[in-house]
């Protein structure tokens, strides 16, 4: 694979990152370790932002410390959350490509014809918020901007290795070299501390005993005016599969939900619509209405939600979620048993899927706890009713969150289940 840095204004970038939207409930560091088991094990950098992962290696320059370049820009064109972009810089070409506010395509071509044939693969695609090309490609609606321009220097999006190994092993050497300067530097006072003192049995036992004795009637007298309260007992630890939603009822609430932040708006184009854990957000594009006309609308078949402009062209709705009734549930399979009965499932039903185990760590502050998560990934026709069914024998289950993708008209899930 190409050399994926570039150099702006004498500092390194990383390019050719591979992207993805961190599922819910996960950890950016667990997920992009997963992640990177999955697609290539030699991924081993990861930087997180807005949502998502980026997964790089060293193999093609990446180094800690390096920040994207896709990040600076999305910071940069903030105002759009679809853009189309091509930069030169050093003799070669980057193309970034931002859907919905998920990258897309993050990569540095080596030569001008390689990008300008990815570009006008991906120009395809309708809708785009803004299209950046340079100039002397001639693309239709396109404007030409300079990379320098548009990096903002501001994104905290960083390159992290993956595993703590390389840093753990860094800190304890700073420690060590710490220590040994200090013990050079402070040799003689230390010297002085561990030589030796007069032994208690040089002392005067009478003024021993009578210090003792001026000590315990001090102590006396300050636990007489200070009422000392002895530290309380640490809440017990709160398991996440002792308080679960029935999988089933949460569904059809999401499915209820999603329906009735989606209803048609003239003039407005429904983009997705994604049931979370408390609420349902909807993402809706203009076409031709005006934003006085939706909210006139809005008001009469949606009460009481949540509108946040985006842009003027694209508008989110959100709505809470009802409460439901609680009870504790967890499968009494491994992890490992649990992902090959669902796998069997889902092959079952000619139905793709993503699998991985993590393990969660819960504390309060004095006792540990650990819970085994299985989670999966699938995309599918059913509605969230009858995409639950399938794990109709499991026990521990939680949908963390389902969207319905209106453009491809397709539901993508996101399931856990507490295994034992």
């Amino acid at each position: 694979m190409a050399n994926q840095i570039v150099y702006i204004n004498r500092k390194k970038y990383a390019t050719g990152l591979f992207w993805q939207p961190i599922g819910a409930g996960f950890v950016a560091r667990n997920y992009a370790r997963n992640l990177a088991k999955s697609v290539d094990k030699k991924l081993n950098l990861f930087t997180e932002f807005r949502g998502m992962v980026g997964l790089g290696t060293r193999r093609v320059g990446h180094r800690a410390g390096m920040p994207s370049v896709a990040a600076e820009v999305m910071e940069s064109l903030a105002e759009y959350t679809s853009f189309l972009g091509a930069f030169a810089t050093d003799k070669r070409y980057i193309v970034v490509a931002v859907r919905n506010g998920v990258i897309l395509e993050d990569k540095v071509f080596d030569t001008e014809a390689e990008a300008r044939e990815e570009y006008v693969k991906l120009s395809e695609i309708p809708d785009w918020g803004a299209l950046i090309a340079p100039g002397a490609w001639g693309m239709p609606r396109a404007v030409e901007r300079s990379l320098v321009d548009v990096v903002s220097h501001g994104s905290h999006a960083v390159l992290h290795t993956i595993s703590r190994m390389g840093s753990r092993m860094t800190a304890g050497l700073m420690l060590m070299a710490f220590f040994v300067v200090l013990l050079y530097l402070f040799k003689e006072p230390i010297a002085k501390m561990i030589a030796p003192r007069p032994q208690i049995a040089d002392v005067n036992p009478e003024l021993i005993a009578e210090y003792k004795r001026q000590l315990e009637e001090k102590n006396k007298e300050l636990d007489a005016q200070f009422e000392i309260e002895k530290p309380l007992p640490p809440e017990p630890i709160v398991l996440p599969y002792e308080s679960l939603p029935n999988p089933i009822e949460r569904a059809k609430i999401c499915y209820q939900a999603i329906g009735f932040v989606m209803q048609p708006v003239v003039g407005w184009n429904q983009v997705s619509a994604t049931c979370g854990q408390e609420y349902v957000d909807a993402q809706l594009q203009r076409s031709f209405g005006t934003l006085g006309e939706f909210y006139n609308i809005a008001s009469e078949i949606m009460p009481g939600v949540l509108v946040q402009e985006q842009s003027e062209d694209m508008l989110v709705v959100q709505a809470k979620l009802p409460q439901v009734e609680l009870s504790a549930s967890q499968d009494e399979r491994d992890p490992d048993t649990i992902v090959r009965d669902v796998t069997t499932l889902f092959q079952s039903i000619d139905t793709n899927l993503e699998t991985g185990i993590v393990v969660d760590t819960l504390t309060n502050g004095v006792d540990i706890a650990t819970v085994n998560v299985v989670e999966i990934a699938a995309s599918s026709k059913l509605i969230p009713m009858q995409f639950m069914k399938i794990f109709e024998d499991f026990g521990g289950v939680y949908m963390t969150g389902c969207t319905w993708d209106a453009m491809r008209r397709i539901w993508n899930y996101e399931v856990i289940i507490y295994a034992k």
